[in-house]
């Protein structure tokens, strides 16, 4: 079972209250480029994330959500001076927060602060051909150029919204030189 691995760089999800409030009344993301996942599109507008040891700037990702959340990888997460869990994408209930600045106006989320579970997006139908089910915890193994290595603890992510593709973070993907595909091991 061979598995697309896409490095999953940081970024930011917002509402679009807090949208409004970085960007201006009325504000709406532009589509700078369509990403892997139907639906999905990375963003002309970026913000500057802030923490108590350092800021980054960090791209939006589009469509706006229903909460908050920035992305990080654990690197750029302890230069910023964040504590941030591991948590799967949009379980940001105990994260936390930190200051995202726009041309706009600022704002303090007070949670959403995370690194992304690694994990693996199917469609229904490729899922049942794998054998594997949502929430399912698997290993890929991946890399290249004398950096082969075994991710563990990916979870399986399945609905009619996805395109088959793993997501790891650049920490991730630098270990193993920037994984093109992995083999799904059960």
């Amino acid at each position: 079972m061979k598995i697309m691995v896409e490095t999953s760089a940081r970024h930011v999800h917002v509402t679009q209250e807090a949208l409004e409030a970085l960007f201006g009344k009325g504000a709406q993301l532009t589509n700078k480029k369509d990403l892997s996942q139907p639906g999905q599109f990375a963003c002309f507008e970026k913000v500057t994330v802030v923490g108590p040891k350092g800021e980054l700037v960090c791209s939006i990702l589009g469509p706006v959500r229903p909460d908050n959340q920035v992305e990080l990888s654990l690197s750029e997460a302890r230069k910023l001076g964040i504590a941030a869990p591991v948590r799967e994408s949009g379980d940001v209930k105990g994260t936390p927060g930190c200051k995202l600045v726009g041309p706009e106006g600022e704002i303090e989320i007070e949670c959403g602060v995370m690194a992304a579970k690694r994990h693996i997006h199917l469609d229904p139908k490729t899922a049942e051909e794998f054998g594997l089910k949502d929430k399912q915890i698997v290993s890929v193994k991946t890399g290249k150029d004398g950096r082969e290595l075994i991710f563990g603890d990916v979870v399986v992510r399945v609905s009619p919204k996805f395109a088959p593709a793993m997501h790891i973070d650049t920490d991730e993907s630098n270990a193993a030189c920037g994984p093109v595909e992995g083999d799904i091991l059960v």
